[in-house]
Formats: structure tokens, sequence, C-alpha cells
């Protein structure tokens, strides 16, 4: 490899407006170029974030596949590979589902000298699972994003020792300090809209809590698949003109800045970046008490931990926020403090820069060491 800075290639799925998404298009800005040049990889030149990466580093490189069993997908690996060689890739981050079962068995063919896989979400199928899980044994380590994501690897039969837990950061600066509401009302919730977000639960809990405070009202910030089910549900529930879907945002600091409690009722999560959000924010959290969440969430504390699935116990909770502001006040604040000691961009960087320049001197030394035998 020619001396100069580092060729690292951020392999992410698509750069969708979504969590991983966000903090990986924030790794690519980030990175020291005085150490690292920095090749954002990916499947479709699509997604709202495509263009702001395309002019963060190299030229973003497309392998569009449409499938792990298709013919055209092996070209697609072979040229990838290939790729990596022409631009001397020394370091291959891949950060999604499909980035690690398709670019980790790509980086091996290349002879990519570090190899570094993602967990950074805890739902898939059985088929997923057991490739995701071959891929894992073409990386040299495994980066998770909470404690419960390195659980699953760990269940799932990857060495303790090849797991790095970097969690999520976030720019402090996008959140300014609140001023609490003495009367509060608003209840958000930031999400994709998929089933296992559970934005049903949060609509089937609304009719409780309109009930409570008749002036309640619930902002629904994400797109997705569910969207004309969830709508349907809130009329449906007869809470519909208490909910607003307002689609993709990119002022989602604004949203929480108007809100006075925020809501995840989900099924699954390893480390939601929503919740980072909405605690930096400075608001009280009320969620499923499962994944990586009760890392961020402290039930009493920081917001109210619930069985996941449960309307009546979400309810409860925002309820009790709603009534009692000067607790809620409270909770925000001890939220909002938790997050800028503990979760930045800065120090989430700092940590993958680490382990990349850990992991080629180790690779090197490794190298060096079968030259001399």
């Amino acid at each position: 490899m020619k001396s100069g800075p580092v060729p690292v290639a951020i392999f992410v799925d698509r750069f969708i407006a979504g969590g991983t998404q966000r903090q990986m298009l924030e790794l690519v800005a980030r990175l020291d170029r005085r150490r690292f040049r920095v090749h954002p990889v990916c499947f479709h030149a699509v997604g709202v974030w495509f263009p702001r990466v395309s002019v963060l580093a190299e030229p973003v490189a497309v392998f569009p596949i449409h499938g792990f069993t298709k013919p055209a997908t092996y070209k697609q690996l072979l040229a990838f590979a290939q790729w990596c060689r022409a631009k001397e890739i020394a370091i291959l981050q891949t950060c999604e589902l499909y980035s690690n079962i398709f670019g980790l068995p790509g980086g091996m063919l290349a002879s990519v000298p570090v190899r570094i896989g993602s967990r950074r979400g805890l739902v898939e199928t059985p088929a997923q699972q057991r490739l995701q899980k071959y891929a894992y044994t073409t990386a040299h380590r495994v980066v998770a994003n909470s404690q419960a994501a390195a659980q699953r690897l760990r269940l799932e039969g990857v060495a303790a020792e090849k797991i790095v837990v970097i969690p999520n950061g976030i720019d402090a600066t996008l959140f300014a300090q609140r001023e609490y509401a003495l009367h509060p009302r608003t209840i958000a919730m930031v999400a994709c809209l998929r089933e296992e977000k559970r934005v049903d639960v949060l609509l089937d809990a609304a009719p409780l809590i309109v009930a409570r405070h008749p002036q309640a009202e619930i902002l629904i910030v994400g797109d997705g698949p569910c969207r004309a089910e969830l709508e349907a549900r809130a009329r449906t529930n007869q809470i519909a003109d208490r909910v607003r879907f307002l689609g993709h945002r990119d002022d989602v600091p604004a949203v929480l800045a108007a809100a006075d409690v925020f809501v995840l009722p989900s099924r699954s999560e390893a480390f939601p970046n929503a919740i980072v959000e909405a605690m930096m924010s400075g608001l009280p959290v009320v969620a499923s008490r499962v994944g990586g969440i009760p890392e961020l969430v402290e039930d009493g504390r920081t917001g109210r931990l619930v069985p996941p699935g449960d309307a009546a116990h979400l309810a409860a909770a925002v309820i009790d926020i709603l009534d009692h502001p000067d607790r809620a006040m409270q909770m925000g604040q001890t939220a909002r403090r938790r997050i800028e000691e503990q979760y930045s961009f800065d120090r989430m960087v700092h940590q993958f820069e680490t382990l990349y320049l850990r992991e080629l001197a180790a690779r090197n030394g490794a190298e060096r060491e079968r030259e001399v035998a």
C-alpha cells in the first residue's frame, strides 16, 4: 500500500434517512482526512442522504444487487473485490445486515487487511441470521452499538474477543436548551413506520391519554410501509384529530423542541438514535423495556420503561409524566446531562479511528512476523 492516508471503505446498504445511516454519514464526514481516505460504498444510488454523502468523500462506489440468490449478485461480489484491490482498501467497515453479508466475504476475497462488521439491530429472519453469522467469520472484528447487540452476537456464536462496543453518537449543537411547558400536552415519536416499532401500541394508548388530557396531541415523525394502516387505526380509535403524521422531516430537533414527552414502544431495539436525540432535547422518555433501551433510559430518573406491546401501561406512564410537569422537567434535564456527558459524535468517531489504527497495526505486525519466519 502506498504511503499517505489509509484507504477506508464505509459500506452502507442505502443512504436513506435512518438511524444507522445518520451515524455512518457522520463517520464518513468526521474521519480524520490526515489519517484516512474515505470511500463510501452502497448498493443503490438512492436515498435522501445520498447527495450529501457523495460530496463528503471520494466518489460513492455503487454495487447494485437484487437478492443473494441471483447470479448477477456474484458478479457484483467479484466486482466489489476487484474494486477493493484497485483502490488498495486497507480497512473495510460494513454497517448493516446486507452490507455485512455481501461486503465482508467480498473483502476477504480481495484480501483487505482489516475487515470490520457491525451489529446495529436485533431483528432478522433465521435465514438472514445464518448468512450474517457466516459473514462474521470473515471479519476481524464486529462492532456492536450497544451491550444488548453485543450479547446477541455472543449468543449467535461470535467470539467475545472479536466484539467491540462503540455506542452511537449525537451532535449536541443541534439541540438547544429547552423551555419547559407549565401545561405539557405534546407527545412525540420519531421512527420508521415499520411493524417492529409498534406505533399501533401508542395509537391504542392514545384514547386513554386523551381521556385524561383532552388537549393532548401526538406527533409521529417518519414514514414507512405501515403508514396507511396506522392512519386507519387512528381513525378507528377515534383519535385521528389528536394525531399528526408528519412524515419524513429534516428538522427533527425543532419537532422535539416543541414536544413535552417522547415515546418509543418498539418490540426490539439495539440502540435507538431517536431516544438519544429525545434525551438530548431534554425530554422525558417512555419506552419499551427491550434491547438496548434500558442502557439509555433509567426508569424513574430519565423516563419510564414499560412492557412491550402493553398499551395500558404505556398510557399510564405517559399520563403520569403529563400529570407531573415538575418531575417531567427534572427527568428531561437529567436525560440531557447524561447524553452530553456520555455520547457524542466526536467520542464515537475517535473510538472508530482508534479501532481502525489498532487493527491495522495488528495485521501489519502479523504480516511482518510471517515475513521474518
